[in-house]
Order: structure tokens, then C-alpha cells, then sequence
């Protein structure tokens, strides 16, 4: 199951994205927002990257109006690693490199095809391990010792 959730900045492009995503069969839960009221994106990223440290979710996708806001509200837990992507090949990267487990985007800056060649190319690709495990675990040392 995807976890997503979006600020009011992500609102339009994530209604977008999860019928994009139903549409080809993948299991999405929609932590909101509903409507376009003015929220904070930190308040947004909680819910998803809850659910992803849980289990609950294997992976989660965030938007917010930049993309900006909420990768970096997301990336203040333990064990997740979210990716701002503007682009197909940072998709493939923060997965195969990266072993992203958010991706965040723009709604307001990515067009909607767009975003959904970057959802697709990240949900598709698959860690590649090896030296990237090395790192990732680097990463996962500079949060312990904090």
C-alpha cells in the first residue's frame, strides 16, 4: 500500500496522482488533505511518514506546493529517506541509489504527466543494494547518534 498526503499547495496534483495511481491497480490510502484550505505541510507529512515507519505503508508519496517543505518535514523521522523529484532519472536514482521510501513533489511546479512518469519510474525501480547499503547505513548512523 502507498501512503499520500499533500498540503493544500499539493491538493489538485494529488486527487490527480492517486487516480493515476488506482488506475493501475496500486493500493493507495489517501492521508489528506480533502479540500484546498490553507494547512501546514509538517502536519501533512506526519500521517505518511508514520504510516511508512510502521509498516502500515511500504512506501508514501508527499506534495506539497514546491515539494520543498515537505521533503524536508518528512525527512526529521527516523528511517525515512524522502526524495524531492522533479525529474524521471532523480526518480530511478532515489530509489535504486537512495532506497527513497517517500517521494515528494511539487504541485505547483510539476505538471501532471510529469508526475506521473516520476511516480511510476520511482514505484517501479527496485534498490540496488551493494554500496548504496553501505551508505544508506552511514545515513541511519548520523540519526542514532543525534
Amino acid at each position: 500500500m502507498i501512503a499520500i498526503g499533500s498540503d493544500h499547495g499539493g491538493f489538485e496534483l494529488k486527487e490527480h496522482l492517486k487516480k493515476h495511481l488506482e488506475g493501475a491497480g496500486v493500493e493507495v490510502k489517501d492521508y489528506g488533505v480533502f479540500n484546498e484550505e490553507s494547512v501546514d505541510y509538517p502536519d501533512r507529512a506526519e500521517p505518511v511518514c508514520r504510516a511508512v515507519q510502521s509498516g502500515e505503508a511500504e512506501r508514501g508519496i508527499l506534495l506539497c506546493g514546491t515539494g520543498i517543505g515537505i521533503s524536508i518535514a518528512a525527512n526529521k523521522f527516523d528511517g525515512i529517506r524522502a526524495a524531492l523529484c522533479s525529474d524521471v532519472y532523480s526518480a530511478l536514482m532515489a530509489k535504486q541509489h537512495n532506497n527513497a521510501n517517500i517521494l515528494c513533489l511539487g504541485g505547483r511546479v510539476t505538471g501532471r504527466e510529469l508526475a506521473f512518469m516520476i511516480a511510476d519510474t520511482w514505484l517501479n525501480a527496485e534498490f540496488l543494494g551493494g554500496r548504496h547499503a553501505e551508505r544508506i547505513g552511514k545515513i541511519h548512523d548520523i540519526e542514532k547518534n543525534q
